[in-house]
């Protein structure tokens, strides 16, 4: 009998997926392979952050689990698994499926001794490696995240993770606002949004002399979802800001 971990999904969570992964190529040999191990087996990896090759013997094989990741990676099954949650979740907390208002921010993170692709000096925050560009709705649930080096600017990648935005064409029919830090302040970058995405630029600014983290009007749900923020025990307990 297989050992059940943390990540594993719940029968209910895997039927709710299911219908949204692709059917078995026709022609060849029948599927063999369980679907729900295979997604439990990928799960597991991101969870634990072991190499696939460290998978537990428990699961299929791991150049089995593998090659379905990068697959449903390719052929963008994971994009529409990521866009249906999105808008279920709007759904289950009374918001319509798309969204009005959306929320962009930055965040620099070191890389691993080994990483060379991508890495830059984030002159701003000290920082030699990558940085994630992510955007939000106000629930905090991503809508599309960009990483780049370090060393890009914010209004640039802002420019970049907005395009993937506008790209998502129905699911953001409703988006007119576009909540910002000061890092992407600038009528050029506003000028741009305006012009390319249709979007207005609000800016929200630290109050002045003011240290350390501070919860600011809509920009405080961006801070929540950035992956290892330290802030959230303390400002999100009881609160679903991802999925």
């Amino acid at each position: 009998m297989s050992k059940v971990y943390p990540s594993d999904l719940s029968h209910n969570q895997f039927e709710f997926l299911n219908d949204l992964l692709p059917p078995a190529k026709p022609g060849g040999r029948p599927r063999s392979v369980d679907l729900w191990a295979v997604l439990n087996a990928i799960f597991y990896v991101i969870a634990e952050g072991i190499q696939w090759r460290a998978l537990p013997s428990d699961f299929p094989v791991w150049q089995t689990v593998y090659t379905y990741f990068r697959n449903w990676r390719d052929d963008g099954t994971w994009m529409r698994i990521h866009d249906q949650l999105r808008e279920w979740s709007r759904i289950q907390a009374e918001r319509h499926p798309s969204p009005s208002e959306g929320i962009i921010d930055s965040q620099s993170v070191k890389t691993a001794a080994m990483v060379q692709q991508a890495v830059g000096f984030d002159a701003a925050k000290q920082i030699k490696g990558r940085k994630r560009f992510i955007s939000v709705d106000t629930l905090g649930l991503v809508l599309r995240v960009l990483v780049t080096a370090a060393n890009v600017g914010e209004r640039e990648g802002g420019k970049q993770v907005l395009k993937r935005v506008t790209s998502m064409g129905k699911a953001v029919s409703r988006l007119t606002t576009i909540w910002v830090d000061g890092g992407f302040d600038g009528a050029p970058f506003m000028m741009w949004v305006m012009d390319i995405c249709r979007w207005v630029v609000q800016v929200v600014l630290r109050p002045e002399q003011t240290k350390g983290f501070t919860v600011l009007k809509k920009r405080w749900v961006v801070e929540m979802t950035h992956p290892h923020c330290p802030h959230k025990p303390q400002y999100c307990q009881g609160k679903t800001l991802t999925f």
